[in-house]
């Protein structure tokens, strides 16, 4: 009996269903799903940028810092010296740091100290 001819009406044992390929959510590797699209790894071109954002955020002001090739552990690491360093709060999300308040011009200056490639990306 094949995924198409399956009566099957409810079942909480695979959890929620991928539409595109049947499997469950968190072992579908499709790229129409983007909890999968995030596990591939990340390509970086060796430029980090930083970035404003006010967008969905209540016209709140983040910075951003994106493209740093780092493993996950350090990244924390680093995020919170690059907040500590702005006097700031902000968080890890998905290889993204974000600082609270528009901190761009501290942040580039101090990404170029540690020898990384910076630009100031957007507005």
């Amino acid at each position: 009996m094949s995924r198409d001819d399956s009566r099957l009406v409810y079942s909480s044992a695979a959890g929620r269903v991928c539409p595109h390929c049947g499997l469950g959510q968190k072992r579908c590797l499709c790229r129409k799903n983007p909890r999968g699209a995030g596990r591939e790894a990340p390509t970086h071109d060796g430029i980090v940028r930083v970035q404003r954002e006010k967008k969905g955020r209540k016209g709140k002001t983040v910075t951003t810092i994106t493209g740093i090739p780092l493993p996950s552990d350090e990244l924390r690491d680093l995020a919170g010296d690059l907040k500590r360093s702005c006097g700031s709060g902000g968080s890890l999300k998905d290889s993204v740091i974000e600082i609270q308040g528009d901190h761009r011009d501290a942040l580039v200056a101090a990404l170029a100290a540690r020898g990384y490639t910076v630009k100031r990306a957007g507005g």
